[in-house]
């Protein structure tokens, strides 16, 4: 049988990157704005294709012919966008994560795998204002968008973006199947952010940071009673028809660092977190299947604590409520005594509208 030539495989990399759903040829003739006869005709090598239709199809998709032809440059393609208050602002970032899931969830078989160094952001949308604070946070303290570091914290802020597209992230995030590797340290972030905005006075009034504590404690007890049942499923405990599984598991030697990968039908996509918020991903083969090996050596050291493992289960959970536990009296303080009878004193401030 006669070997496909080089431009038989350069289409054939592009097909095999594409979701099921979507026409190749018809693809094809879009990009390329010629007929399907012609798409055709290039796809099965009948027809040259031109330089500028490779550029228009390798900037599209994202390849680098380095990599497909296996020229040894050391060059891997990143792509994404740095979220800023111009071009590439909060609205748009989240709709970028938005089509990401969209995006994974258009493909038969697919998973996410993620090394957590702080709560996943896809749990943060179940409760917006939770949502909320780390996003004003991130922007006004890590970003520092102008005119974002004065003022009090206003718990609206960013309300009407969550609301429009934080709820459809939860939902598209729930039908695709995840496997999370955690670390005692995961939830320390959260918390020490709101001790941050405590210390330095940004809260209104003492029901801000009360409710934020709930929020976070009703966050970790959601994420507690998916991993009991190994499957995901909403807020009133309504699972998918297919109860997509859940798997969660807890490392104890090495805290991880928010990168994550998708296995795709036969493609993994490898996703980088830097600087706080911004995400860059890859579908380069040997980056995505060297960072594939890294997080199955990373799980194949951790304990599943999903479906199976009770005792280890309970054993993290409570590890975690005791970091929360000074913002009910009825919970045993183990942050510091002192910010304990401070949040039980402000309890009883908020709940009579006192301001700080």
């Amino acid at each position: 049988m006669e070997q496909p030539g080089t431009q038989q495989l350069f289409f054939q990399h592009i097909k095999n990157n594409l979701p099921p759903h979507i026409s190749f040829v018809d693809e094809m003739a879009d990009l390329l704005n010629i007929s399907n006869d012609s798409a055709y005709r290039r796809i099965r090598g009948e027809k040259p294709i031109s330089f500028d239709e490779i550029r228009t199809l390798c900037s599209h998709f994202k390849i680098s012919l380095d990599q497909l032809f296996h020229l040894d440059s050391e060059a891997i393609i990143f792509s994404g966008r740095s979220v800023n208050d111009k071009n590439f602002t909060f609205d748009l970032w989240l709709q970028s994560i938005l089509q990401q899931l969209e995006f994974m969830n258009s493909f038969d078989r697919k998973e996410l795998l993620y090394l957590t160094k702080d709560i996943p952001i896809f749990h943060l949308f179940n409760f917006q204002e939770l949502a909320a604070f780390k996003f004003s946070f991130w922007t006004r303290t890590i970003l520092q968008y102008p005119g974002t570091g004065k003022g009090l914290y206003l718990a609206d802020e960013f309300m009407e973006s969550l609301q429009k597209t934080g709820k459809k992230i939860v939902e598209v995030y729930n039908k695709v199947p995840s496997r999370e590797v955690w670390n005692l340290e995961s939830v320390n972030s959260t918390i020490r952010q709101i001790e941050y905005y405590k210390d330095t006075k940004m809260f209104e009034t003492g029901r801000d940071i009360i409710k934020l504590y709930e929020c976070l404690e009703k966050t970790i007890d959601h994420i507690e009673e998916q991993a009991e049942a190994g499957y995901k499923f909403d807020l009133l405990g309504h699972p998918l028809t297919n109860r997509v599984h859940f798997k969660l598991h807890i490392n104890e030697f090495i805290l991880g660092d928010n990168s994550s990968l998708a296995i795709l039908n036969d493609t993994k996509v490898a996703y980088l977190n830097h600087s706080v918020l911004n995400i860059v991903w890859t579908k380069d083969p040997s980056f995505a299947d060297y960072t594939f090996k890294h997080i199955q050596n990373i799980i194949s050291k951790s304990t599943l604590i999903s479906d199976v493992g009770e005792k280890e289960r309970k054993r993290f959970f409570n590890a975690t409520g005791k970091k929360l536990s000074p913002i009910t009296p009825f919970l045993k303080p183990s942050i510091s005594s002192s910010f304990a009878v401070w949040i039980r004193m402000n309890q009883m401030k908020a709940k009579h509208g006192y301001i700080w």
